[in-house]
């Protein structure tokens, strides 16, 4: 990461002491370099564990740091550059291998000691953005890569822009497409060669498991949509998006417990049935829209619903609202509240409600019905003037947040993020 930074800075230099050649002035898209540094820590708790059939620990913390690079290559282009390391430590995934570390007693509700427990993510999403000499048409690509231990995605994309009306309507379309690898871990149990002495129950543990044939996950995406301001204090915008994912949709560690096959266990854990079996395709369907209103040049009304779709049975209500409340010139303040609630998936059973004829089945708790409430509230500090310097940027805006996420099966999780711009001078 040290080196990639010093290599973005290097640009950064590069581009902002690079001089405008030519007789005519025009004004670029974006004035100077920029670099986002972000940061956020998330800590969740619960007992519904995919990875231990629906009952078990979901205690998981996550730290995520980015770094976002703005570049004007020219009047008209921009090169943003976003690369990301997300360090987690979660007991649900330490249990994929509950035995591998040194716990005295084996328990779904615990996490085991072993380095299963803990991972990395690194990402980098490179894109790139042209508009038109009257600024009226904008056309950008994109790249994207991430990397973690059983799993890595390649995705690519673009998207276009038209506005009209002297820019008061806008209509957008974009495509993206992920193609995405499994390196499976199935639960220790259910690999090849196990057996352990301490297992108890009737007869002879003996699962009828196979594993997945196919390990690639394939996404399409198509996205749509129209924005438009109505007046001196409204703004609008309704979007749509078109969702095609194939292979391998099923997670290879995500167990499974029968109601027509005897139990084992090994001290208080329950061994595998079998992992989660879900089909090889899924549609989905998003659509909704925005409504801002300005209240004052001192407050704001945002608000945002979705409506979502897909063909595994589940249907989606997400309502947002968040009200920016202007303090003075350069501090803001804005709580924010969102209300979210789904059906569950056709394929979706409680532990040991399914049998072993079904063709699919999961119970992992992010596919059943539940409610979600979360409250946020956030501070920005803004200086147009950017007074404050480090080196020879300046600190653009400071964006610090709070949220608390409480689900109706007893999920629960905090976040805190904490965002910063500088800019070249």
């Amino acid at each position: 990461m040290r080196t990639i930074t010093a290599i973005l800075v290097f640009f950064v230099f590069l581009t902002g002491n690079s001089q405008q050649t030519g007789s005519s002035y025009k004004k670029r898209v974006l004035e100077t370099s920029e670099i986002d540094l972000l940061f956020s820590y998330y800590d969740q708790d619960g007992q519904n564990a995919a990875v231990t059939g629906g009952e078990g620990t979901e205690e998981l913390t996550d730290a995520t740091s980015a770094i976002v690079l703005r570049l004007p290559m020219n009047e008209d282009d921009i090169l943003t550059v976003d690369i990301g390391l997300s360090a987690y430590t979660s007991a649900s995934s330490s249990n994929v291998n509950p035995l591998d570390g040194n716990n005295l007693n084996v328990s779904p509700f615990d996490a085991s000691s072993g380095e299963s427990r803990k991972d990395q993510l690194v990402h980098i999403n490179p894109s790139y953005q042209h508009s038109s000499d009257d600024r009226n048409t904008i056309w950008s690509a994109n790249a994207y890569f991430s990397n973690e231990y059983d799993y890595n995605s390649v995705g690519f994309g673009g998207s276009y822009t038209r506005l009209f009306n002297e820019k008061n309507t806008e209509i957008s379309i974009g495509a993206q497409v992920y193609l995405d690898n499994w390196n499976p871990q199935y639960p220790i149990e259910l690999r090849e060669g196990f057996f352990d002495d301490r297992i108890t129950g009737n007869g002879v543990y003996n699962p009828n498991f196979q594993e997945f044939d196919n390990t690639n996950r394939n996404s399409y995406a198509l996205s749509l949509s129209f924005s438009q301001i109505l007046g001196k204090r409204w703004q609008g915008s309704l979007f749509v998006d078109l969702v095609r994912q194939n292979g391998l949709l099923s997670t290879p560690f995500q167990r499974v417990y029968f109601s027509n096959i005897e139990d084992f266990f090994i001290d208080d854990f329950q061994l595998a049935d079998d992992v989660e079996r879900l089909p090889d395709s899924r549609f989905k369907i998003p659509f909704g829209g925005r409504l801002n209103v300005f209240i004052s040049d001192a407050l704001i009304l945002r608000t945002y619903y979705r409506f979502y779709w897909d063909d595994w049975g589940i249907v989606s209500h997400t309502a947002n609202l968040e009200v920016p409340v202007k303090l003075n010139d350069k501090f803001t303040l804005y709580p924010l509240y969102r209300y979210y609630t789904q059906t569950a998936a056709d394929y979706f059973y409680q532990k040991e409600a399914a049998l072993s004829t079904f063709e699919f089945y999961t119970s992992d708790h992010d596919l059943s019905a539940y409610d979600a409430h979360q409250y946020g509230l956030g501070f920005r500090y803004t200086d147009i003037f950017t007074k404050a310097t480090i080196l020879s940027f300046g600190l653009k805006t400071i964006d610090l947040r709070f949220n608390q996420y409480d689900r109706s099966d007893g999920l629960n999780a905090f976040i805190i993020s904490l965002g910063t711009t500088f800019i070249s001078n």
